[in-house]
């Protein structure tokens, strides 16, 4: 199979798999999203003599590095318009939480916030995309023993953070715990 043909197939097999892995980084933004595929696949396509025989993973690690440069780039452009002052609280779109809007499994993405970003990487690529050790590595660009050390670690970070979080001070300045939080409706 030619390089142009290893491409093609690698674009129809995987495209919606790395179009929901950086949908799910950047919450969504549709556009942005697909700036950054399409950005994903121009690299690919560059390198198509690079792409190996199981190319998801490459493409991942490829997502992630495309990733970093449109998250670096958001920033540089909300600080140019926070000192231009064009921010949307001076234009009253911002738009604030109302009380009771915590969804179920929110603590969870509370605590995975909490984390480093590498550690998030880590555990969403092993929750979220469902890839095995082996290829964790090959989208970290690491051994497969040092992504398994990363994954661990994460994973006793994430713990601890959700014990952190399942305890939270109440306005009378007593502690509630938030252990009812896991349990079913109706098991006490």
């Amino acid at each position: 199979m030619s390089n142009d043909e290893t491409f093609a197939a690698a674009y129809r097999e995987h495209y919606w798999a790395v179009s929901r892995y950086v949908a799910r980084r950047l919450d969504g933004r549709g556009s942005d999203v697909e700036e950054v595929v399409a950005e994903v696949f121009t690299v690919a396509w560059r390198r198509r003599s690079d792409l190996p025989p199981s190319p998801l993973p490459w493409l991942y690690g490829v997502a992630r590095r495309c990733l970093a440069n449109a998250v670096r780039g958001y920033g540089r452009r909300r600080r140019l318009l926070d000192r231009l002052g064009n921010d949307e609280s001076a234009h009253g779109t911002q738009v604030v939480a109302g009380p009771g809007s915590d969804t179920p499994g929110d603590w969870v993405h509370e605590a995975l916030a909490r984390l480093s970003p590498a550690d998030q990487e880590v555990l969403r690529l092993t929750a979220w995309e469902e890839l095995a050790v082996d290829e964790v590595a090959v989208v970290l660009g690491c051994g497969s023993r040092a992504a398994a050390m990363r994954l661990h670690r994460a994973r006793r970070r994430l713990r601890a953070e959700i014990d952190r979080l399942q305890t939270t001070p109440v306005a009378t300045g007593t502690a509630t715990p938030r252990r009812d939080i896991l349990k079913e409706p109706g098991h006490g």
